[in-house]
């Protein structure tokens, strides 16, 4: 159970989860519950009081840039990076934070980490399913949001499309499948994001949350 403390007057372990019509939002905030803190579910950027912020998401670009854009969220993010305000993305999160994505013919993204999304190209492993889908394993770099866990740990995966920073030193984490090796956790500053479902991937996922609530870029 986490001790919450404050500093100036905010609490330092509240989580604003962004709502933006495309989240998987129940099975995220169970997680942070059984960590011991009980997240604010936002639906629009004015609500917004303090803390970190998760922007997780399944679904596509399109209509997921669309609900970001409508609620502001564009904006509070943007903000939040400028404030070293502690920001993590989760899935559609992640690929919406870089510059562009392949997915419904082109989607801009928010271009706070530079790069491009694509979707993985089954004629470099004609047997691969897509989406990649179910459990695979991270080679990691050192990063706070991995303290305890370990090289080849595993996760779990729902997706079609990779993300591709144009920075390698963006790059925190990857992933081998349908013949690539793709980034699958990235980093910037106060900025984190992770291609697979820490809210679904047991001890490992846990962990990386509650790294997360103590994380102080």
């Amino acid at each position: 159970m986490l001790t919450p403390s404050t500093d100036g007057g905010l609490l330092l372990f509240m989580i604003n989860i962004l709502d933006y019509g495309a989240g998987n939002l129940t099975s995220v905030r169970l997680a942070f519950e059984r960590l011991g803190t009980t997240p604010r579910i936002l639906t629009e950027a004015s609500q917004y009081q303090g803390g970190r912020i998760l922007f997780p998401g399944v679904g596509s670009a399109a209509s997921g840039m669309a609900g970001v854009k409508a609620r502001g969220f564009d904006r509070l993010l943007q903000d939040a990076i400028k404030a070293s305000t502690p920001v993590l993305g989760i899935c559609l999160g992640m690929q919406l934070l870089l510059s562009s994505s392949e997915e419904d013919g082109h989607t801009e993204g928010l271009n706070l980490i530079p790069g491009v999304c694509k979707r993985f190209d089954r004629a470099k492993e004609p047997t691969a399913k897509i989406p990649h889908m179910g459990w695979n394993t991270l080679q990691l770099n050192h990063h706070p949001l991995f303290d305890g866990l370990q090289q080849n740990d595993a996760v779990y995966f729902v997706h079609s499309y990779f993300v591709m920073p144009n920075n390698a030193e963006h790059t925190l984490a990857t992933t081998q499948y349908c013949g690539e090796t793709f980034t699958s956790a990235i980093g910037y500053r106060n900025l984190c994001a992770m291609q697979f479902h820490p809210e679904r991937s047991g001890a490992v996922g846990a962990r990386l949350l509650e790294n997360f609530l103590h994380w102080n870029p």
